[in-house]
C-alpha cells in the first residue's frame, strides 16, 4: 500500500486438537481470505498447525509428522499468493521439541523461530515437552525444504519495501522481563509478531491489552498478537481469541473475544521509522555476540483500500471520559508552569489582555487556576480590555463580564486616540485598513500590557496559541510576544475544548459567559464592525478552518508526514465535509505560511510544553527562518 502503510491481519481460525489435515486447510483458507482483503502479513495463534493443547500427544512422532506435512501443504496451497504468513507449529531438531513460529510466503518456508521462554507454572506444564530455543541455530530439512533454519537471531525484510522489517516472538516471550522482541526491534524489526495461545481469566483480558500495547510503546513498532481461540481444548483453560494489533502505544485493531475469525490493521512503517529516527535509541544491539540474520522475501506493492482511520482533531481525545481527564491535565500543566515562574519570580502580579475571545479567556482560566495553587488574591490579576476600530460590543461585554465572574481586576483603555497619533507620526491614512493598519493596533495593545506590567510589577500573559504559531498568524512584536505564554502549544481546536470544559464545570453567570465565548466568530478584531455591529474580521475566512491547520500541524510536525501523505488520510478523514479541491487548497497554505513565518517562532517567550507537538525554538522544533519550502509545495502540486 502507498504512503507506509502495511496491511496485516491476525486470525484465529476454528481448529480440531491433534487433526492435522483439518486445522491446515482452516490455516490455508485463513490466508486466502487474507490476501484476497489486501494483508500483506498474516499471523497465527501458537501451534495452530496441530492445537496448543496437545499435551502428551507432543511426544508422539505421529503428531510430529502430520504436522510437517500440514505445513507442506499450507506452503504449496499457497504460493501464489504475495502474502506473507506465520504459522505456529511443533518441530524436532536432534533430541529436543521446539514450539516454533514458521514463515512461509510464495511456497517457501522463510526461517522458522523457536519460542525462548517456556512457561512451567499453573495451568502452563510446556517444559514437559519443549526446549527453549534460545542459542538454536540449526539448519534442518523440513516439508519439503532441503535447508530451513531454526533460530531466534531471524529477521524477515522485504527487498522491495525496505522499511517492513519484521521479527517473530511466542507468547510467553512477550510477558517475561527481557523480550526478545527488545533486540529484535533494535536491530530493524518495525513490525512483531506474536503467536499466542493464553487462556482467559478474570481480568486477564485488560492485562494483555495493555502488555501488547506498552510493548508496541517502548518499542516504537507494529505488533501483530495473534491468541488461540474456539476449537482448543477445555479441559481446564479456556481460550478466547482475543486478537490485538497495536502500533506506538495505540491499539488499532482488536478482535471480539471468544470468536474466531480475521482482523485487519494498517501498520504505518513509514510514521514508526520516522518516530524511531526522531528518538535515537534504536541503535543495533549484539551485546549477546550474536548478528541477527536477514531473512529476504519479496511481495509488491498492494493497491488496497486503507481501512484505518485517523481523527479529525488528533489533538483531542475521542473519549467523554478521558476528554475530562486530559483537560483537567492540561489546565493543570498550564497553571503549574505559570505558577512556578511567579513563585520563582518572587511576582504576584500578571497583566492580561482580555479581548473576550477564546485565546484570552483560555489565558484567564489559567491564570487563575495558577493564583488558586499559590493562594494569590485574584485582585492581583490585572484584565485590562483595550477596544479600537474592530472591536464589538459583544467580546467587550464578555471581558468585563469575565473579570467580574472570575473576581480578578479589570480596566478598560481606549487605544483609538492613540493609534490615530500613530498613523499621523508615520503618516498612515486610518481609510486604508491594511496590514499597517491592523498591526498597528496589536502593537499599541503589547505597549499597553508591558507598560502596565512596569506599573503593577507583573509579568505579561501571553495569550496566542500553537495553531497560530504554526501559520504565523500573530503581529511580530504585537500579541508575538509576553514574558509568559501559557498557549504556546495548545491548538485551536483543543482550546475550544479547555474552555468548554471550564463552562462544564461553572454555573451561574461565568457558565454563561464562557458558552458565549465559544459561540463567538474566531477574529482579532482588528478591522472595523459590519453595519449591524458584528464581527467582520473572521480568522478561518482568512487562513481557512482551523480544524484542517490543527490535522496537517499534526501529521507534519508529529510524524514528519509528507504533503501527499497528509493531503491522503485528510481526504479521507475529512471526506464527509470538505472537498478534495479545498484540502488542498488549505494544505497549499498552511505549508507556505509554516515556512515563510518560522522566523515569529525563532523568539518566542517560555510556555509550558502540554502535549506532543510544540514548536518552542529551544528544544522542540528547530527548523532555519529561510528554509526553502519548494519541494515540498512541488509534491503536493504532482499530486
Amino acid at each position: 500500500m502507498k504512503y507506509g502503510f502495511i496491511k496485516t491481519a491476525a486470525a484465529t481460525p476454528k481448529i480440531r486438537v491433534a487433526d492435522c489435515d483439518f486445522n491446515a486447510n482452516q490455516i490455508t483458507a485463513s490466508v486466502k481470505e487474507a490476501y484476497n482483503n489486501g494483508a500483506s502479513l498474516v499471523v497465527f495463534p501458537e501451534l495452530c498447525v496441530t492445537g496448543y493443547t496437545c499435551s502428551d500427544l507432543f511426544l508422539q512422532s505421529t503428531l510430529l509428522k502430520a504436522a510437517e506435512n500440514a505445513v507442506l501443504k499450507i506452503k504449496n496451497d499457497t504460493k501464489e499468493l504475495d502474502i506473507v504468513s506465520v504459522v505456529g507449529v511443533p518441530i524436532a531438531v536432534k533430541q529436543s521439541l521446539y514450539n516454533c513460529g514458521v514463515v512461509i510466503c510464495k511456497g517457501e518456508i522463510l526461517g522458522a523461530v523457536p519460542k525462548i521462554n517456556i512457561p512451567n507454572y499453573s495451568e502452563f506444564y510446556e517444559a514437559r515437552h519443549f526446549a527453549s530455543g534460545k542459542k538454536l541455530f540449526e539448519n534442518v530439512m523440513y516439508a519439503g525444504q532441503d535447508s530451513v533454519l531454526i533460530s531466534d537471531t531471524q529477521l524477515f525484510e522485504c527487498e522491495n519495501i525496505p522499511d517492513f522489517v519484521f521479527g517473530v516472538e511466542i507468547c510467553e516471550d512477550l510477558w517475561v522481563a527481557s523480550s526478545p522482541s527488545v533486540r529484535l526491534a533494535r536491530n530493524g524489526a518495525n513490525i512483531i509478531c506474536n503467536l499466542s495461545s493464553s487462556d482467559d481469566l478474570i481480568g486477564k483480558a485488560q492485562y494483555r491489552r495493555d502488555l501488547v500495547k506498552m510493548q508496541s510503546a517502548k518499542l516504537c513498532c507494529g505488533y501483530v498478537y495473534c491468541d488461540s481461540g474456539f476449537g482448543e481444548s477445555t479441559t481446564d483453560m479456556v481460550f478466547s481469541g482475543q486478537n490485538i494489533i497495536s502500533e506506538n502505544g495505540t491499539i488499532i485493531s482488536e478482535s471480539c473475544r471468544f470468536n474466531q475469525g480475521i482482523i485487519y490493521a494498517d501498520i504505518d512503517i513509514e510514521r514508526i521509522a520516522g518516530e524511531r529516527r526522531k528518538t535515537n535509541t534504536f541503535t543495533p544491539d549484539d551485546s549477546d555476540g550474536e548478528i541477527l540474520i536477514s531473512q529476504a522475501f519479496e511481495i509488491p506493492l498492494k493497491k488496497t483500500e486503507l481501512n484505518r482511520t485517523f481523527p479529525c482533531t488528533p489533538f483531542v481525545p475521542s473519549d467523554k471520559a478521558d476528554l475530562e481527564n486530559r483537560c483537567e491535565e492540561i489546565l493543570t500543566i498550564q497553571a503549574t508552569g505559570l505558577a512556578t515562574r511567579l513563585a520563582h519570580t518572587g511576582i504576584s502580579n500578571v497583566v492580561l489582555g482580555l479581548s473576550g475571545g477564546l485565546d484570552s479567556t483560555l489565558a484567564l482560566i489559567v491564570c487563575v487556576h495558577a493564583f488558586d495553587m499559590l493562594s494569590l488574591d485574584k485582585k492581583n490579576i490585572h484584565t485590562v480590555t483595550m477596544p479600537c476600530f474592530g472591536t464589538t460590543k459583544r467580546t467587550k461585554s464578555n471581558a468585563e463580564k469575565l473579570a467580574e465572574a472570575y473576581g480578578v481586576s479589570f480596566e478598560e483603555i481606549n487605544i483609538t486616540n492613540a493609534v490615530r497619533q500613530h498613523f499621523s507620526d508615520i503618516g498612515h491614512n486610518e481609510k486604508v485598513t491594511d496590514i499597517t493598519y491592523e498591526n498597528s493596533q496589536a502593537r499599541e495593545r503589547t505597549q499597553v500590557l508591558m507598560d502596565l506590567s512596569n506599573k503593577y510589577n507583573g509579568l505579561v500573559i501571553g495569550t496566542g496559541d500553537l495553531s497560530e504559531l504554526a501559520l504565523g498568524w500573530a503581529t511580530y512584536n504585537g500579541d508575538h510576544m509576553s514574558m509568559y505564554a501559557v498557549n504556546a502549544s495548545i491548538p485551536k481546536t483543543l482550546v475550544r475544548y479547555l474552555t468548554a470544559y471550564e463552562a462544564h464545570k461553572s454555573n451561574g453567570t461565568l457558565k454563561e459567559v464562557l458558552l458565549d465565548v465559544l459561540d463567538t466568530p474566531v477574529s482579532p478584531e482588528l478591522l472595523p464592525p459590519d453595519k449591524n455591529g458584528d464581527i467582520a474580521q473572521k480568522t478561518e475566512d482568512v487562513v481557512g478552518p482551523y480544524e484542517l491547520h490543527d490535522f496537517f500541524l499534526y501529521y507534519m510536525v508529529r510524524f514528519g508526514y509528507s504533503p501527499s501523505k497528509i493531503y491522503y488520510i485528510a481526504k479521507k478523514s475529512f471526506k464527509e465535509k470538505y472537498s478534495d479541491e479545498v484540502i488542498k487548497k488549505w494544505l497549499t497554505v498552511f505549508i507556505k505560511r509554516f515556512f515563510a513565518q518560522q522566523f515569529k517562532r525563532s523568539c518566542l517567550p517560555d510556555g509550558p510544553k502540554v502535549g506532543s507537538v510544540t514548536l518552542s525554538p529551544r528544544s522542540d522544533w528547530r527548523m532555519p527562518s529561510d528554509a526553502s519550502v519548494n519541494i515540498w509545495l512541488k509534491e503536493l502540486e504532482n499530486i
